[in-house]
């Protein structure tokens, strides 16, 4: 894991990223490229970690010389939103209701391509397995097509057999037919070569260290007190494991303490329904709702601990949020968790409640300041950088543009 610093994060140097910030070097001075983006829902402001990894990323794409079109879901895309925003044009088109949910991906990405192949961009940029599938098409009316797989979506609890089946066509055609290839960890590089005897460049996801937050008007609504919460960020799914936190905090109960669960609460499936009566039944877990801007930003800043209990992820932003606050975190031992490189004791076995009751104590109970936050602040401001990400993804643009 490379020498650790006194916060006990990893020294070293992230492989696959430069170490310096190239921004407005001459070798990326080029003619402008034309990128169409397809694979999220929306952005920004949109929940979801493709979401969140789209509205970092493309604006500096922009800056760097690139102009981009984004064609985004009309369902998750208020009206309000302008048609341009950072130089980035947005395309609404027609998704499925949700009674066609498992269809919604597969539909949109569709109807992308065929936008795509009116509009001719250089380059079009797929985000995920699920539009991969669309890739093959793509290629046979010769787009060129960067494929970005962020992670196994046919490994998440709620797809059935016949859905899984299809996600993992999608990752096989997206990335067998692309012309080139980005993975966001080295776990899911490794999957590509191993499976489909395939190289892909690893361009890890990002983060911005922003300014620690004085105010408290989030934790005021919310009844919080600063230090004396232990968070959560994510969508309200199975994999999220929400009620294994739930659970373990139940267990033990901190005193003083109380649980945070920042999430969307619509739809209104099964699951949030178990999770909404399990939370208001133990009495002092605070359901916040989806959160942005300001109001994130002091739920972040103010937490005592953060926990990310998955069982699936590409290469979790949240983490890396919460790290960027400087925050004590603990995370299940899944292969892209613990890329990130946290020490070993604040990593817990997936899904075992009782281990993670115990870790919760520990970090609720340790009022010495063993997490230095200026140093792990630092320490994900040198590896995580959107700005490094940027120049790395505008690379492989012109790799696919070449050959």
């Amino acid at each position: 894991m490379g020498v650790q610093n006194r916060a006990g994060m990893p020294g070293g140097e992230y492989p696959d990223m430069p170490q310096k910030s190239r921004q407005g070097e001459k070798s990326l001075e080029a003619p402008a490229i034309t990128v169409m983006v397809l694979g999220m829902r929306g952005f920004p402001g949109v929940q979801g970690g493709i979401e969140t990894h789209a509205e970092n990323l493309y604006p500096i794409l922009s800056r760097l010389g690139c102009r981009v079109e984004a064609l985004v879901r009309k369902r998750y895309f208020p009206r309000d939103y302008p048609d341009v925003w950072m130089n980035i044009r947005f395309r609404r088109l027609w998704s499925p209701p949700p009674r066609l949910k498992g269809l919604e991906t597969f539909l949109h990405s569709l109807i992308g391509l065929f936008y795509a192949l009116c509009r001719s961009p250089d380059l079009l940029h797929v985000h995920a397995v699920g539009p991969g599938l669309v890739v093959p098409l793509a290629k046979l009316f010769g787009l060129r097509v960067v494929f970005t797989h962020h992670g196994p979506d046919y490994d998440r609890e709620k797809w059935g057999p016949m859905a899984r089946l299809v996600l993992l066509c999608g990752e096989k055609l997206g990335a067998c037919f692309s012309d080139q290839r980005i993975a966001v960890s080295r776990t899911i590089a490794r999957l590509l070569r191993d499976r489909y005897r395939i190289d892909s460049t690893v361009i890890p996801n990002g983060v911005r260290v922003q300014e620690l937050p004085a105010s408290t008007t989030a934790l005021e609504e919310l009844g919080l007190s600063p230090q004396r919460y232990v968070l959560q960020v994510s969508r309200m799914v199975p994999e999220k494991r929400q009620l294994d936190l739930i659970d373990a905090f139940k267990r033990v109960r901190p005193q003083g303490w109380k649980l945070v669960l920042v999430g969307a609460l619509e739809p209104l499936d099964d699951y949030v329904r178990k999770v909404v009566r399990e939370a208001e039944a133990a009495g002092d877990v605070v359901l916040a709702g989806f959160r942005s801007g300001d109001s994130l930003k002091e739920l972040y800043g103010h937490a005592g601990l953060f926990v990310l209990p998955s069982t699936h992820e590409g290469l979790p932003i949240v983490l890396l949020e919460a790290l960027s606050y400087g925050l004590p975190v603990l995370a299940s031992g899944i292969e892209a968790n613990r890329e990130v490189g946290l020490p070993e004791d604040r990593y817990f076995r997936p899904g075992d409640v009782s281990e993670l009751a115990r870790k919760i104590v520990q970090w609720t109970g340790d009022t010495s300041g063993a997490t230095d936050r200026k140093a792990v602040r630092n320490w994900i401001r040198s590896h995580y950088d959107w700005e490094r990400i940027a120049e790395q993804t505008l690379k492989v643009y012109r790799l696919a543009l070449s050959t």
